[in-house]
């Protein structure tokens, strides 16, 4: 079975994310385990998540809604990294790093919309 979007770099730069997440979040306390880091890990698993389900879609319209819906995701996990980062669970460095791949990500991923709602069904 072919898999559209594993031909996405979007979706192979928010899986990086999602590994990224979860190794910074190893280090978060035990205490956040259901609070937190599940948060936090949710919220970067649904962007590969979203973006791989659009891309399954049989419209464009059905793929652009997923991808606004992982740009949504994106700005769930910056909110979730920021709080990470004011309590001191994330240091400026790991949080820049972090912030930067989210960046990055936003802007493929708005790049894919405008494509896509150019050649709309």
């Amino acid at each position: 079975m072919d898999k559209p979007h594993k031909k996405l770099d979007a979706w192979k730069v928010a899986i990086d994310l999602v590994s990224e997440v979860y190794r910074v979040t190893d280090s978060f306390p035990a205490r956040e385990v259901y609070g937190l880091t599940s948060q936090i890990r949710r919220a970067a698993i649904s962007v590969p998540s979203n973006i791989a389900e659009g891309a399954g879609r049989h419209t464009k319209k059905e793929f652009v809604n997923y991808l606004h819906i992982a740009q949504a995701s994106l700005s769930e996990l910056d909110t979730q990294s920021e709080i990470a980062k004011t309590l001191g669970y994330l240091n400026a460095t790991t949080w820049a790093k972090i912030d930067a791949q989210m960046e990055r990500i936003d802007k493929m991923l708005s790049g894919l919309i405008r494509q896509q709602s150019r050649h709309t069904d």
